[in-house]
């Protein structure tokens, strides 16, 4: 059977299109890298037959022989379902960590994403916070980018406010969220700063540009970004009205315990 048909890349299409009709992914903007088991390759593409090799930017050598499914360089999330052979690529780290070894994909001699050095640095620092992470999601969501023109850039000060916003998201995110400065894209700098925060919380804000996720499977991951999106929206909503409502720091407590979840105590006032 062919790679285009199995789960992977057919979830992949799925998700990506959904993520565009959000307008969350607008032209070729965003990007996503999904780690694969070998299981998930064997049957659909040839393992040993090396399509060509791409440079990684970086030193992967602590995900060498990992597969990974990754959207490609300029182009459009609302192309994928339709044409994944050339919006996607299936790539394997090479022994050294230099190189990327094209297994499938890239049909027009394109290659991964520009961030494909932050998406492999996160996998690295999720995947040592938790091994079931597999997913590295990025887009800019249009709410969650509005609030970051009009609140403060802070891990705390932001996660305070989105937990108020919405019951779920001390549960969904109860680590909270990193926030970073606006950086350049596309470079090793941004990579290391998000990995960084990486360690610590599965969504990281991009400031003045989007947010980077992270989970355990392309569901849960958009459901992270999802949570954070409806939060950033009900801030925005709300923020031209004096807010006479809130959800106070002791409810947060009981959600929070209530559901089990260890949350950041030190991100409450």
């Amino acid at each position: 059977m062919n790679f285009r048909d199995s789960v992977p890349v057919v979830k992949m299409g799925q998700i990506t299109s959904n993520m565009y009709r959000l307008g969350w992914n607008e032209r070729n903007g965003g990007n996503i890298s999904l780690l694969l088991d070998e299981g998930d390759v064997a049957g659909f593409a040839d393992t040993g037959h090396v399509i060509r090799t791409i440079p990684t930017g970086f030193d992967a050598r602590r995900l060498a022989g990992k597969y990974f499914l990754v959207t490609g360089t300029g182009k459009y999330f609302r192309n994928v379902a339709d044409n994944p052979e050339d919006t996607l690529g299936l790539v394997r780290i090479s022994a050294d960590g230099s190189c990327a070894e094209l297994l499938w994909g890239y049909s027009d001699g394109g290659k991964f994403t520009s961030e494909f050095p932050a998406h492999m640095m996160s996998h690295m620092a999720r995947l040592a916070a938790d091994p079931e992470n597999r997913v590295v999601m990025h887009c800019h969501p249009t709410y969650t980018l509005a609030m970051n023109y009009v609140h403060e850039l802070s891990d705390k000060a932001f996660t305070h406010t989105l937990w108020q916003m919405c019951t779920e998201c001390i549960v969904v995110f109860p680590e909270g969220v990193g926030v970073l400065p606006w950086m350049l894209c596309g470079t090793n700098e941004i990579g290391e700063a998000t990995a960084e925060k990486m360690r610590d919380f599965r969504t990281v804000i991009w400031g003045m540009h989007g947010i980077y996720c992270a989970g355990k499977t392309l569901d849960e991951t958009f459901g992270l970004a999802e949570t954070v999106e409806k939060a950033a929206q009900i801030y925005m909503l709300t923020l031209p009205a004096p807010r006479i409502n809130t959800i106070r720091d002791d409810e947060l407590v009981r959600l929070a315990e209530a559901f089990g979840v260890d949350y950041r105590r030190d991100f409450l006032s």
